[in-house]
Order: C-alpha cells, then sequence, then structure tokens
C-alpha cells in the first residue's frame, strides 16, 4: 500500500528530473538539428488539418455571438476589435491547446512509447547515447516551435474568418471592422497570446516525452499512456492558460 501511495510522488517527481535534464541538455553538443526538423514536421502534420477544423467552427461562435451583443448596444462598428480581442487572446491559445495536446502531444508519446516496449530506449542507453538528448530535447522544442506557429495560423484564421463572416452574413461594414482590429488589441497582447502557445508546446511537449520514456508492458501500456498524455497535457495547459492570462492582463494594462 506505501508503494501504491508514493507512486503519484515518484511520477511527479521523474517528470520534474525529465524536465530539467531536458533544459539542461538543450545547451549540450551536439545539436540534433535534423531531428528536431524532423519532428517539427512530424508534429506539424498530424496537427495542421485538425487546428484549420476546430479553429473555423470556434472563430465563427465567437464572433456571432459578440455581433449579436454589439447590435443589441448599436456597437456593430465595434465588432472587428471584439473579433480580435477574442481571437489573440483566447481562441488562438485555446485551439492550440486542444491540438498540441490531443494530436501533436499524443503522436509523441505514441513513437516513444513503441520504442521503449522494442527496448530501443535501453539499447540506447546500454551504447552511450542519452536517450534525452538524443530524442527528448529535439521533440520538446519542436513542439514548442509547431505551437508558436500553430497559434498564429489560429490567429490568422480567426482575423479572417471573422471577417467574412460579419462583412458577408451580418452586414457589418468592412472598413469599420478593419479599423477596429487594433483598437483594444496591439502587439503585447499578440506576445502574450506567443508565450502562452510556447509554454502549451513546451509543457505537452515534456509530458509526452515522460509518459513514453516511461511505459512498462506491451502494446497496452502504450494506449494507456497516450491517453493519459492527453488528460495530464489538459490539467497543465488550462493552469498555465489562466496563471498567463492573469499576468498578461497585468502587463498589458499597465
Amino acid at each position: 500500500m506505501q508503494l501504491t501511495r508514493s507512486a503519484p510522488v515518484r511520477a511527479v517527481g521523474g517528470f520534474f528530473a525529465l524536465s530539467l535534464d531536458t533544459v539542461w541538455s538543450t545547451f549540450s553538443r551536439p545539436v540534433q538539428v535534423r531531428e528536431f526538423f524532423d519532428q517539427a514536421w512530424f508534429i506539424t502534420r498530424v496537427s495542421a488539418v485538425p487546428t484549420v477544423l476546430v479553429a473555423m467552427p470556434f472563430t465563427v461562435l465567437v464572433t456571432f455571438i459578440l455581433n449579436i451583443l454589439l447590435r443589441e448596444i448599436g456597437a456593430a462598428d465595434l465588432s472587428g476589435a471584439g473579433a480580435a480581442l477574442g481571437t489573440i487572446t483566447q481562441i488562438g491559445p485555446m485551439v492550440t491547446v486542444l491540438i498540441v495536446a490531443g494530436a501533436g502531444a499524443t503522436a509523441v508519446c505514441a513513437d516513444l512509447g513503441a520504442r521503449t516496449i522494442r527496448e530501443e530506449i535501453d539499447a540506447m542507453s546500454v551504447l552511450g547515447i542519452d536517450p534525452v538528448r538524443r530524442l527528448v530535447v529535439p521533440r520538446v522544442w519542436a513542439s514548442v516551435f509547431v505551437a508558436l506557429l500553430l497559434n498564429a495560423l489560429v490567429c490568422l484564421i480567426g482575423i479572417v474568418g471573422g471577417f467574412a463572416f460579419s462583412v458577408g452574413l451580418q452586414g457589418v461594414n468592412p472598413g469599420a471592422f478593419t479599423s477596429g482590429i487594433t483598437l483594444l488589441t496591439g502587439l503585447g497582447d499578440l506576445m502574450v497570446s506567443e508565450v502562452k502557445a510556447g509554454l502549451f508546446g513546451m509543457l505537452a511537449g515534456l509530458v509526452a516525452c515522460y509518459r513514453g520514456l516511461s511505459v512498462h508492458g506491451g502494446p497496452k501500456s502504450v494506449g494507456d499512456a497516450v491517453n493519459e498524455t492527453v488528460v495530464y497535457a489538459f490539467m497543465g495547459l488550462f493552469v498555465i492558460n489562466v496563471i498567463v492570462t492573469a499576468v498578461g492582463v497585468k502587463a498589458t494594462a499597465g
């Protein structure tokens, strides 16, 4: 029973140990440049289409609701400001959370989990190759890089889609929409949004790598690790979203 109770503590300790090793190994040579680009393309390939498919309904829903509210108070010309504020501060990071944790991180976890149960990781250690430096570091930073790109893509889709929906279907003046985009949202808000996305990518990558490398057993354990990766990543990412949003509001307001 004592071992069972201490298992979560060991898991948390192992995760933080892997995180520290990853940060330390980031500045070690040789740098795995090719592996980084391979993993960035791999994560992009499994995340790009879901990002577009998820971003479009989110954009339409938020823009539709905002425009109805603005029409009720006689401020329909501010629809551009509302669309930009909602997209950059919340929709972009939230869609990034869903896709990075639900598609990118699970793919990384499944890949490393399969390598672990085939004892490839043990073979690398026997040969004197550090798995963290060789496998974890490029995957974590590739996840960060792709998360930044996905967030920028969602912001672009949100603003362009909001413009098309507002002007084409709800009769908003195109000039008023365009001029209102920068009314409430500036460079500071965009930077906070990108910081969120980068932290999301880093945490999701670390969780995926830790669960993939800590798999024990057969193929079923890999499936369990993938499911746990989604749950743990969502938990951590929503906490980060709340904290960074609060800090960002204070910073940009000052």
